[in-house]
C-alpha cells in the first residue's frame, strides 16, 4: 500500500472528529467503534448504537461518512450500524456516571463547576421562558456547554420554544437529553402524548424534578438553567432542596404590580439560603417606527425589583438588563427557532445576548472544592 492510501491510523484519527449527537463525546471515547477495515481506496466501518431505536442513528452514519471521506485516498465510505450489547452499555454508562453507575445529582458533588440559574417569576405572562430559552441558547452559541431543565411541569414550553419535537433516548434507566442549538433540553412535555395536562401533586412534582436531576446524562455543563412555574410554591421550594447551591435569575416587566410580586419569589431566597444572581426586566418598552419608545406596561419595575431585593437579602442584586418588546421574539419562540440566533438589528437580541455575556463571564466557583495539589 502506498504512502497516499489510506491507512487504519489515519482513519481512526479522522473518527476523533465524529461527536455523539446527545453524549457530545467523540464516538471513539464512547465504544462505538467496533471494527475498521481498509480494503484498497474502501473504508468499512462498524459504529455501535446505545439502543436499536438510536432517534439519531442517520446523523451519526452521515457524520461518520462525512468525517472519513476527506481522508486522503479514501474513495469509498461503508458504515454499518450495529446495537451495543447489555455488557458494553453497562460500560458506557460505568464511563458517564462512574463506577456502579452511582446515583445522585451531579451539579451538587463537590467537584462540579456548574453554575445553576432558577429563572423565577413572581406571575405567568412576563416572558421567563423565553428568556431562559434565549440566554441558554446565546451562551452555547459563546462556545459553552449548556443545558436546561424546564421544571414548569404544569406549563411546560421550552421544547416547543426550540423546535423539540423528538423523545429522550432512553439507555437502561440513564436518559440522554435531546440537544438543539447546542443546548441539551430535559422536560416532562417530552413524556406525554400530545398536549395532554400533567396534574400532580407536590410529591410527585418533587419526584420528576429529582429524576431529572438524577438519571438524565447532561455531561459536565458550564451552566445549568431551570425554567421554573411562577410563584413560590412546591418546584421552588423542591429546586432550593435538591440544588442548594442554584442562584435565582428573577424576571419581571416594568409596572409595579408585577414587580410587587415578583419580590415575593426573589426574596423567598432569604429563606432557602439560596443567592439571587440578578433582575431581569422584559417587555421593556415597545421600539416605534419614529425611533421613539413606547412603554406599554410602565417603567422602572426592574431597577425598582433590583433595589428592594437588595435591601431584603442585604446583598447586591443588580438589574442584569432591560428587554424590549419586539415581535421578532415572539415568531422566533413560534418557530422554535430562538431570536438570539437571527443576524438582524433586534435590540432584543443584543439585550438578551449582553446579559448571556455577563453570565458567562461569572466565574465558576473553586470554593471548597479539592484541588489535586500536596506537598513535595
Amino acid at each position: 500500500m502506498s504512502a497516499a492510501l489510506p491507512v487504519e491510523e489515519a482513519v481512526r484519527n479522522a473518527l476523533t472528529s465524529v461527536i455523539d449527537p446527545e453524549l457530545r463525546r467523540p464516538i471513539t471515547e464512547l465504544g462505538m467503534v467496533d471494527a475498521v477495515a481498509v480494503e484498497g481506496r474502501t473504508v468499512r466501518i462498524r459504529v455501535l448504537l446505545t439502543i436499536a431505536g438510536c432517534p439519531l442513528r442517520d446523523t451519526i452514519r452521515r457524520d461518520t461518512e462525512a468525517a472519513l471521506s476527506v481522508v486522503e485516498g479514501v474513495d469509498d465510505v461503508e458504515v454499518e450500524l450495529g446495537v451495543m450489547d447489555q455488557a458494553q452499555r453497562d460500560a458506557l454508562k460505568e464511563q458517564l456516571k462512574g463506577a456502579g453507575g452511582r446515583r445522585g445529582i451531579p451539579f451538587n458533588e463537590p467537584s462540579s463547576l456548574t453554575r445553576v440559574y432558577a429563572v423565577a417569576s413572581g406571575k405567568g405572562g412576563v416572558g421567563k421562558s423565553s428568556v431562559t430559552v434565549n440566554l441558554a441558547v446565546a451562551m452555547a452559541a459563546q462556545g459553552l456547554r449548556v443545558g436546561i431543565v424546564d421544571a414548569d411541569v404544569y406549563g411546560f414550553s421550552v421544547p416547543a420554544l426550540l423546535g423539540i419535537t423528538q423523545q429522550p433516548t432512553r439507555v437502561d434507566e440513564l436518559i440522554l437529553p435531546p440537544v438543539a442549538h447546542g443546548v441539551k433540553v430535559i422536560s416532562i412535555g417530552m413524556f406525554v402524548d400530545g398536549n395532554q395536562p400533567i396534574s400532580w401533586r407536590g410529591p410527585m412534582l418533587h419526584r420528576a424534578l429529582e429524576q431529572f436531576l438524577t438519571d438524565v446524562y447532561f455531561g459536565d455543563l458550564d451552566a445549568l438553567f431551570l425554567d421554573l412555574p411562577p410563584g413560590t410554591g412546591d418546584i421552588a421550594i423542591s429546586v432550593a432542596q435538591l440544588l442548594p447551591s442554584s442562584e435565582l435569575l428573577v424576571v419581571t416587566t416594568p409596572q409595579s404590580a408585577a414587580a410587587d410580586v415578583a419580590e415575593r419569589a426573589g426574596a423567598m431566597a432569604a429563606q432557602t439560603g439560596q443567592r439571587v444572581a440578578g433582575v431581569i426586566e422584559n417587555m421593556s418598552w415597545l421600539e416605534l417606527p419614529d425611533g421613539g419608545r413606547l412603554e406599554l406596561f410602565g417603567a422602572g419595575g426592574g431597577s425598582t425589583l433590583a433595589a428592594r431585593l437588595t435591601d431584603t437579602l442585604g446583598t447586591e442584586v443588580p438589574l442584569l438588563g432591560s428587554i424590549p418588546l419586539e415581535m421578532a421574539l415572539r415568531e422566533g419562540g413560534d418557530a422554535g427557532t430562538p431570536l438570539v440566533l437571527s443576524r438582524d438589528g433586534s435590540r432584543a437580541r443584543a439585550e438578551l445576548e449582553a446579559i448571556a455575556a455577563v453570565l458567562a463571564r461569572r466565574p465558576r466557583g473553586l470554593d471548597g472544592l479539592k484541588l489535586p495539589l500536596s506537598p513535595r
